[in-house]
């Protein structure tokens, strides 16, 4: 519980400090001065193509343009921070992957230095916080995820500094409502989910969970630089707290919709078509997703295909096509033995429910050896530890 409490307060930080480029609105040609350059317009404009591809993992084409912002402006956090965040992304795909952690971090470094700079040069510079918040925010989240839970609160408490001094300047409201929202939302469902939390999150203002959400929805349709974040977390919330799918579809729908190539939106989409029912469409995304795959396109991987897999499998046991079934619930097994995610959901069904098709094949040696990994992977509280029991003790195994 305190590990799962841990990360979700370092989400809330990396979220407090998000700042990612976004389409502009229809007024964005007309270019008004800031003594910002986040808030620069005409950089606004030009940037939003190479922002779009580095969403649409099209990280190449993206960084090459970051590289050209890093010459015209080469004392500025910015390029480091962009070049960051697709680094961020090709995590986010697959979390248990290490593989750009310390490329991550380096950009990060780098954006933070430079930041720091501007920031000793003139404390009131609001868009110097903006960036160090920004940064430890996105290292604390990343701390976390790799249980250096030292690390993760020290940078949080950073991000936490720097993200109070950035306030005040009216043009990066519509950013920083984005800090708002999830401090509203997750200090109140912390407590409420995890009681014995609630002496720790009495030291922080009382929450409110439907105005955080009311202002994710701000975010999401009103701000620049955070609104695919503001997404990210609505979607997420509404799949996995609020109860409301097709809230999650639509907007995991329109995310996939414009960054097509992007392996996380698309298998989110997939996921949320089958909650709702939509299986057909699921199942055309779920095959889209293991072909591309075998294709070896950027970001899809076995992490991805766990979940395409086990759509496909669950789709064709209703269905009563045994063959398929099988198919892909042992591919949902290799694929989680790839990614390591043994104790994941989708694994543990899977082998439950090879077990049950072994049992009626009346293959029990087979039947027994599926429903053995099961009580050896899932804690003996989770669902499937109960049912293999129950299962093994019914038929004898």
């Amino acid at each position: 519980m305190f590990v799962r409490v841990l990360m979700i307060l370092s989400i809330w930080v990396a979220g407090l400090g998000a700042a990612v480029a976004q389409e502009t609105a229809a007024d964005s040609m007309i270019f008004v001065p800031s003594k910002y350059l986040l808030l620069d317009r005409g950089l606004q404009f030009r940037i939003t193509k190479s922002i779009n591809s580095m969403y649409n993992y099209d990280f190449p084409a993206a960084e090459r343009d970051f590289a050209v912002l890093a010459l015209q402006y080469p004392n500025h956090p910015l390029p480091e921070f962009l070049v960051a965040l697709g680094y961020w992304w090709r995590i986010e795909v697959d979390v248990t992957n290490e593989k750009y952690d310390a490329t991550f971090v380096k950009y990060l470094d780098r954006s933070i230095s430079k930041a720091e700079v501007m920031y000793d040069e003139d404390e009131t510079n609001k868009e110097a916080a903006f960036f160090l918040a920004a940064g430890y925010g996105f290292q604390s989240r990343l701390y976390s995820e790799r249980r250096s839970w030292t690390k993760a609160a020290f940078a949080g408490k950073s991000a936490l500094k720097y993200m109070n001094l950035s306030r005040g300047e009216e043009e990066f409201n519509p950013e920083l409502l984005l800090g708002d929202a999830l401090f509203n939302y997750f200090s109140e469902w912390i407590p409420e989910n995890y009681p014995l939390m609630r002496p720790v999150m009495a030291l922080f203002p009382k929450g409110n969970k439907a105005l955080g959400l009311q202002q994710l929805e701000q975010v999401a349709n009103n701000a620049f630089y955070t609104r695919v974040e503001a997404q990210y977390f609505l979607f997420r919330l509404y799949a996995s707290e609020e109860n409301e799918p097709y809230k999650a579809l639509q907007i995991s729908e329109y995310l996939h919709s414009k960054y097509p190539n992007n392996p996380y939106f698309h298998r989110s989409y997939a996921r949320h078509l089958y909650t709702v029912g939509r299986w057909t469409e699921s199942i055309q995304q779920s095959e889209e997703i293991l072909e591309r795959i075998d294709e070896k396109m950027t970001g899809y991987e076995s992490n991805s295909g766990r979940y395409a897999a086990f759509y496909i499998a669950q789709y064709n046991e209703r269905l009563g096509n045994r063959a398929e079934a099988k198919k892909h619930y042992l591919k949902t097994l290799s694929f989680g033995e790839e990614s390591e995610s043994q104790e994941s959901g989708y694994y543990l069904y899977s082998l439950l429910q090879l077990g049950k098709i072994a049992t009626d094949e009346n293959n029990k040696p087979l039947a027994k050896k599926y429903f053995k990994e099961v009580k050896k992977y899932a804690k003996r509280k989770h669902p499937t530890h109960q049912e293999a029991r129950d299962f093994i003790k019914k038929n004898k195994l």
